[in-house]
């Protein structure tokens, strides 16, 4: 599952504000005002178009209270993580788990 940096900022949004309280209803304008918090300026409509592409994707869930719209995430940041190693995995490294991380040790010089 693929995603881009402003979907990851946005999800990152949403996790962080459902940490607070899990059954947070979250809207375009809650995301777009903790962005803003974290330096991350980005118009409404912006926010709108990606959200509605990770509704697409099956990220997130939209559903509508009264007449407004909220969006929760279908995945927490743990399991969305395990998502992309595993994809990395799969493409790079033929699901060998073990030469990915030797990989990862050697680019990173994490042996000592």
């Amino acid at each position: 599952m693929v995603c881009g940096k402003l979907e990851i900022d946005i999800l990152n949004s949403i996790w962080r504000m459902t940490d607070e309280y899990e059954d947070r209803d979250i809207s375009i304008q809650d995301v777009v005002d903790n962005l803003s918090q974290n330096g991350i300026e980005r118009a409404y409509t912006t926010i709108k178009t990606v959200m509605d592409r990770l509704t697409v994707k099956s990220i997130l869930v939209r559903y509508k209270v009264g007449k407004k719209f909220f969006y929760k995430a279908t995945m927490n940041k743990r399991e969305m993580a395990l998502e992309a190693v595993k994809e990395s995995a799969s493409q790079f490294f033929d699901s060998d788990y073990v030469s990915m991380i030797r990989f990862i040790e050697r680019e990173f010089d994490l042996v000592k």
